[in-house]
Parts: C-alpha cells; structure tokens; sequence
C-alpha cells in the first residue's frame, strides 16, 4: 500500500496485522478519490472504522486540512500512528483509540466534518445508524461528501440522513458509495 497522489505520493503504507482489518487497496482507494475530488481546498475528514489510516492519509496529502482517524483495534491504533508518522506532519492529525459511537459522542460539538470515509467491516453495516448519530451531535457541514465503501450485498438506500446519492460504481465485491449532504 502507498499513498497515490499529493504532498506525500510514494510513500508506504503499512497494513493492520491479522486478518481483522480489510485494508482498502491502492485500486480502490484511486477510484474512491477520482469520484469524490481528486484534490481538496482544506475541510475536515473523519474515518470511524479508520484501520490502517489510508483512506485519511491519502485525503490530507491530497488538501484536507485535518483528519480525524477512529479505529477500536489496538494493533489499527499502532499501524495509524506508524502511518501517520510517514507523512512528517503528525499535527494534521487527530487519533482515536474509541468505538464509532463513543467517538462521535466525544467529537460532539466540535468543528463539523467536510468529508466522511465509512468502511466498517462488512458484516457491520452500521452507516445508517452511524449517519443519524453524526446529525444528532451537529458534525455534518453543509454540502459535506459521504464515502460508503461496502460489498453487493449492502444494498445502501438512496438517502442517508441528510445525504443523498450523487455517485456508485462498483469494483469486483467492492460497491463504492458517494452521497452529499443536502440538510
């Protein structure tokens, strides 16, 4: 894994350990950016199911000013960190060692976020819950972009909260899934 474009292109990545964690691959990750923006004029990101960070890293080397990166797993903590320390501006940078619901309760009333990754594992669907979560605690800027990465068999509605479907293709078992924020 590497991150692809931007200030820190070239550089390596590490993978979680284990077979807990799916890591987005360099394939994916590409097709996600190409849809949502290749590059950012600043904004925040937050990644709830985070793993190795990629997805965060790729978006702050591409613009995103900050990137808030939430993953419960010790051993995803520890790969984020090495990652993050990669790019030598560990500052853009904000790790938590949380499950998703009990970090968007601790970012409540806090800056709201432009860009939102959500790649929970799989067999978790958890984005619907996880979007009226995000509202509830006012952490959705208006026009903010929603990144669902899942398998065929998620079957995402067409309107997520506030969020409505703008783009979807699918890779292989991977759908990727791009909503904006409409209020």
């Amino acid at each position: 894994m590497r991150i692809i474009s931007g200030d820190y292109r070239g550089r390596a990545l590490k993978a979680v350990p284990g077979s807990a964690t799916r890591p987005t691959t360099d394939k994916i990750k590409e097709a996600v950016f190409n849809l949502i923006g290749p590059y950012f004029d600043g904004g925040r990101s937050l990644d709830l199911y985070a793993g190795s960070g990629g997805l965060s890293i790729e978006g702050v080397s591409r613009g995103i000013e900050e990137a808030v990166l939430v993953d419960r797993q010790f051993a995803a903590i520890k790969t984020i960190q090495s990652n993050v320390a990669v790019t030598k501006e560990s500052e853009k940078f904000t790790v938590i060692k949380s499950s998703a619901d009990q970090a968007i309760q601790r970012l409540n009333g806090q800056q709201a976020f432009d860009l939102f990754y959500f790649d929970p594992p799989y067999a978790k669907q958890t984005i619907q819950a996880d979007v009226e979560k995000l509202s509830a605690a006012n952490l959705i800027a208006d026009n903010a972009i929603l990144m669902a990465e899942t398998d065929q068999e998620a079957q995402l509605p067409d309107q997520i909260g506030g969020f409505e479907l703008w783009k979807q293709r699918e890779y292989g078992i991977t759908v990727i899934t791009i909503y904006r924020f409409k209020g």
